[in-house]
């Protein structure tokens, strides 16, 4: 089931959330939840489905907000580039990719209410981003880019794994590859360098501490 079950999922996403500035990237703003456990108990309670993945784009998780202010403190990285926004959720570090210089920028989730979320989240913020739905991870797309972004990728095995295949991928074919992550698990350390590092304010609802040491890395 996807969102097309709720008839109006932009006034679900307005009625669940807050528009905030982002605690480390104050230059952009996004429509947040106070809380993860209700905001998705109240998803699966509107799509009638149990079982749904985390509101991933309903928060500023650490991993995005030190992608997003390395862009900005960055903009070289991203100027005047095609950019790909990997797992895009709120679309945070897709905006500061375009108020960074971007030429255009391409913010990809396969969640539904996330794309809706990018799509407002850009607004408000006077961008104009594309959003698709395609399955990076799926296969080869043939969409092109110079720099592609990957905020908090390495929290599950088997997403990991495919994500950094993807990455490598497009590192190959010339990409400038950045990732932006807390320290999760499966993050492939020994296979990348680390650019800078950030204390980054989070919640102790989905954190460990309520300020996140998170790096930006790109590969060896």
């Amino acid at each position: 089931m996807s969102t097309s079950a709720i008839a109006d999922p932009a006034t679900f996403i307005h009625a669940n959330t807050r528009l905030r500035p982002v605690p480390l990237v104050p230059e952009v703003a996004l429509h947040v939840a106070d809380e993860a456990l209700p905001l998705w108990s109240k998803t699966e309670e509107q799509l009638g489905e149990a079982g749904l993945p985390p509101p991933f784009w309903a928060f500023a998780w650490a991993g995005g907000q030190a992608l997003a202010r390395y862009v900005l403190d960055h903009p070289e990285s991203v100027a005047g580039r095609d950019v790909i926004d990997l797992a895009s959720g709120s679309g945070l570090v897709a905006i500061a990719a375009m108020k960074a210089g971007a030429r255009r920028v391409t913010a990809f989730d396969i969640d539904g209410f996330a794309r809706q979320a990018i799509a407002l989240n850009a607004a408000a913020n006077g961008v104009a981003l594309d959003v698709s739905g395609d399955d990076l991870l799926g296969g080869p797309h043939p969409l092109p880019a110079q720099t592609v972004l990957a905020g908090d990728i390495f929290y599950q095995q088997d997403i990991a794994g495919l994500a950094f295949a993807f990455l490598q991928g497009r590192a190959a074919q010339g990409a400038h590859v950045l990732i932006g992550d807390p320290g999760r698990y499966y993050l492939p350390k020994d296979k990348l360098v680390q650019l800078a590092t950030y204390g980054v304010p989070v919640t102790r609802e989905l954190e460990d501490a309520e300020i996140k040491a998170t790096g930006v890395w790109t590969l060896k």
